[in-house]
């Protein structure tokens, strides 16, 4: 599988197990799993289950081991599915390296197993840098189905900035003594439900490994973006918090400060028609207007729609937000029948004809445009390409060549799949061959509304900081 991609899991009970290839030098992984409500929190320090806390109460979880050593080493959970409770939606897998970082581990994988029959389900090859703690994959529900995802997404603040994320609090630790140590069970950021307090103290946490020292996330509220005093008291107070959290996301990756210019590029093919009528095409941009702000205070961003076709949208200012989302967000007036022979009436100044945009799905055309646009209008920041798709990718090897071309050029393509299917060549690339770097990122998801602020941005900002690093090396940024 590739980061972002899910499957559906037909077993009843299974067992996540996370394999790499040991030897001297590598750390050791462990395995660790999170029991979460829809809030994205844990209930209590009892939904952290980890070889010091091995099974859930409830029984549906639990530490399995494994071995150790040299060779192929292995650890993993076992989570009975028909036993989780109702209000957990999600079980994440997690792992943290010991006394090292997952750059030195080698052939990290996630491989998820029938528990009865052993049969493999899903398998995640992963890759990482600096990062000491791993979110590996998730298994969640979604209209009474059981899924796996493939995260992949690296902490550089180690076990403790993982699980600060999801609601397990974090021990202070006394003064000048280093910042290693993991959560402990201490209490969650959750309440607790009511029940009578164990016979003895909750085990501890391991001590996550030491990290490279990264800055704190912001204290205060970001900086003012151009155009932002103009927006309506409700949504300046949304895009306030949003930058926030786009600044944490930043920091987390080791990116704290990065400037870039956003451009925003959205399918407009005739399967996303739902998802501009539900509104969700709507709420996507207003917050992707937050990374725009917080990467780029000209409080401009440039956008494209596509389908058969692409069209190049009005820059979004940002104290323009309102309106342009009202006059530019939209999906109808498709044309089955080739481009129409005159202009649709009443269009106001800069809206597009959608019925030239056609419905069908030509990403290649629109990241060829893209490409030009840099091109003939360099910046002294790198670009980075929020890429909005609900999938029917076809044309393959036409994107693969264009993002290969791309390479050498100041820019990283994120892509984000809006919950169908088939985003074909999208899904590989992170772990496609032949580049001096890799220069796209792509994470699916089944609705994007249920993804909290912070977990939006954590995954869609999680490749670009290690990119900036690789092209800068690369000789492709400027240092």
């Amino acid at each position: 599988m590739s980061k972002g991609a899910n499957v559906p899991v037909a077993a009843s009970a299974v067992h996540a197990v996370l394999s790499w290839t040991a030897g001297p030098g590598t750390p050791d992984v462990d395995a660790s799993a999170l029991l979460l409500t829809p809030a994205g929190r844990v209930r209590d320090d009892a939904d952290f289950v980890f070889y010091n806390q091995p099974a859930h109460a409830s029984g549906a979880v639990r530490h399995l081991g494994g071995e150790k050593g040299t060779g192929t080493a292995r650890d993993g959970v076992a989570v009975d599915l028909g036993t989780v409770q109702a209000d957990v939606e999600r079980v994440v897998l997690c792992a943290s390296a010991d006394s090292g970082t997952f750059g030195q581990v080698r052939d990290l994988t996630l491989t998820l197993l029938d528990a009865r029959t052993r049969a493999p389900l899903a398998r995640f090859e992963m890759t990482a840098t600096t990062e000491t703690a791993f979110v590996t994959g998730e298994l969640y529900r979604r209209n009474g189905q059981w899924k796996f995802r493939a995260v992949g997404q690296g902490y550089a603040t180690g076990l403790a900035g993982l699980a600060t994320d999801f609601g397990i609090s974090v021990d202070e630790e006394p003064a000048g003594q280093a910042q290693t140590t993991a959560p402990t069970q201490t209490q969650a950021t959750a309440p607790a439900p009511a029940a009578p307090p164990p016979p003895t103290p909750a085990p501890a946490v391991p001590a996550a490994p030491p990290t490279p020292p990264t800055p704190a996330p912001p204290s205060t509220p970001p900086r003012l973006t151009k155009g932002e005093e103009l927006l309506p008291v409700d949504m300046r107070k949304r895009l306030s918090l949003r930058k926030e959290q786009v600044a944490v996301s930043l920091t987390k990756h080791g990116a704290a400060g990065a400037r870039a210019r956003v451009v925003l590029v959205l399918d407009a093919s005739g399967s996303m028609a739902g998802l501009y009528l539900k509104g969700v095409v709507t709420d996507v941009v207003e917050r992707m207007a937050a990374v725009a702000a917080q990467l780029d205070d000209d409080g401009e961003m440039q956008a494209w729609t596509f389908a058969s076709n692409p069209a190049r949208l009005p820059d979004l200012r940002l104290g323009e937000l309102p309106e342009w989302l009202g006059l530019h967000v939209r999906c109808g007036e498709m044309s089955l029948f080739g481009r129409p022979k005159k202009p649709r009436k009443g269009l106001h100044p800069g809206q597009v004809d959608m019925r030239l945009v056609g419905i069908q799905n030509e990403e290649q055309k629109v990241i060829s445009e893209v490409r030009a646009f840099v091109r003939e209008n360099p910046a002294a920041d790198p670009t980075l390409v929020l890429f909005f798709s609900d999938g029917g990718v076809y044309r393959n090897a036409e994107i693969e060549r264009e993002l290969r071309e791309a390479v050498e050029e100041p820019v990283f393509w994120q892509f984000v799949g809006l919950g169908r299917s088939n985003y074909g060549v999208l899904e590989r690339f992170d772990t496609m061959a032949g580049r001096r770097v890799d220069n796209v990122g792509f994470f699916a998801v089944d609705d994007i509304a249920t993804l909290s602020g912070q977990e939006l941005y954590d995954r869609l900002l999680s490749e670009f900081p290690s990119w900036l690093t690789a092209a800068r090396r690369a000789g492709i940024l400027r240092p």
